[in-house]
């Protein structure tokens, strides 16, 4: 105890409780030459914090949030403070949609590309000096195999017979120019494939936007065709309305809301489960009258487990709705590359849903282009619209010239 007095042993204690610790009671003990009468003169060493406060005051200091620690024999560190919580999420950027005109070219390119296996054949076998009836079945097994469908192969292949008899067309560019005739009437052009989207003027009532429902079973690209579509009348220049009125799959609202952010476009939904479709759908039809928007699209619910449920599904949506706005379209979604079972799902649709029209997705090469005709002639509506793959402008106008140049390349 003689080299540590008891003096110095409370003085430690009183520097290590004002924070100065081991080392900052070590640095006191060593100045003890400045005292008087033999006095040593304890110096309790600044607190860092304390120091930092004080030299970023007298300094100016960085900005709020930073401080300053200087440590001993250091000249100075910066330590910055944690980050400020993020903002809210941003809503997605509105995206301008590119123009419809020349999206069939696109969809002509690619079954150019794809080397068309149906074109090609029906051009090889025509080109031949001289048609046996082998060569004839061989046409007749390629059409059906395209899912033409046996009526329509029937009537193809007796006109050409009688054109290719009567012509005597041998030539490669005259037989394309006679199968490329057959192919349009086959198709349809002159059937009416526009979308009646108009807003409609009741009398003495309010302006009531135009209401386009759409159905189709869950998977074929129902609700990305909605929301193509949407894409499609926003290029257009109309103002749209989305219903999410398909309540029992968990993401077709979040997949459909997407698709409006997208593009600036509202969509009315429920954040219940299971919500009623009707419910939602006279929601949307609502709010599309009250905004004085162009355009309502509905996307229905796809469940196909009997056709009674859908019947009174699909009827409660039109009934529902009628009481703003009678729809104006019912829209059958159809994956092109289901072949009959597509057939089978849309005569049930037509059925129930009086459909105006058929948008045929996936049809960018791997389909099997004689769905087409095939479809149109078993429920008696048009193709109106085609879907040409997955990009979000992929969706076009259907155009019979267009697409059997593509089927022929």
């Amino acid at each position: 105890m003689n080299d540590v007095p008891w003096i110095e042993i409370i003085a430690a204690l009183v520097v290590a409780a004002s924070g100065g610790g081991l080392i900052g009671w070590l640095r006191a003990r060593t100045k003890r030459s400045g005292g008087t009468g033999g006095t040593e003169t304890l110096e309790k060493p600044e607190t860092t914090a304390g120091k930092a406060t004080s030299e970023a005051e007298e300094a100016g200091g960085p900005a709020s949030g930073t401080v300053v620690i200087r440590e001993p024999g250091d000249a100075g560190a910066v330590a910055e403070a944690p980050p400020e919580p993020e903002e809210a999420l941003r809503e997605p950027a509105v995206e301008t949609p590119a123009p419809v005109a020349g999206r069939l070219v696109r969809l002509r390119d690619r079954l150019a590309r794809s080397g068309s296996p149906l074109g090609a054949r029906l051009l090889e076998v025509l080109s031949r000096d001289s048609l046996t009836e082998d060569d004839w079945d061989e046409l007749e097994e390629d059409l059906l195999l395209a899912d033409i469908g046996a009526g329509p192969t029937t009537e193809l292949l007796d006109s050409l017979r009688t054109r290719v008899r009567v012509l005597g067309v041998r030539e490669p560019s005259a037989v394309r120019e006679l199968l490329r005739e057959e192919l349009v009437a086959l198709v349809g052009a002159d059937m009416d494939r526009s979308l009646h989207l108009d807003p409609v003027l009741v009398e003495d009532g309010p302006r009531v936007p135009a209401v386009l429902l759409v159905v189709g079973v869950n998977g074929t690209g129902k609700t990305t065709t909605v929301g193509k579509l949407a894409r499609v009348l926003v290029a257009e220049g109309k103002s749209v309305v989305l219903g999410a009125a398909d309540t029992f799959r968990a993401a077709a609202a979040d997949q459909l809301t997407t698709w409006g952010a997208r593009v600036g476009v509202e969509t009315v939904r429920s954040d219940k489960a299971g919500a009623d479709p009707a419910s939602v759908a006279f929601d949307a039809v609502a709010r599309g009258r009250d905004d004085k928007a162009d355009v309502v699209l509905v996307d229905t619910a796809g469940r196909l487990q009997n056709k009674a449920g859908l019947m009174d599904e699909l009827g409660k949506i039109v009934r529902v709705t009628s009481k703003v706005a009678a729809p104006s379209e019912v829209l059958l979604v159809l994956d092109a590359t289901t072949g009959q079972n597509g057939l089978t799902q849309a005569r049930v649709f037509a059925e129930v849903a009086g459909v105006t029209g058929i948008a045929l997705t996936k049809l960018d090469g791997t389909a099997k282009g004689g769905i087409v005709v095939q479809v149109q002639r078993e429920l008696g509506v048009p193709v109106k619209l085609v879907g040409l793959g997955e990009g979000p402008d992929d969706l076009a106008p259907f155009d019979a010239a267009d697409f059997v140049d593509g089927i022929l390349g």
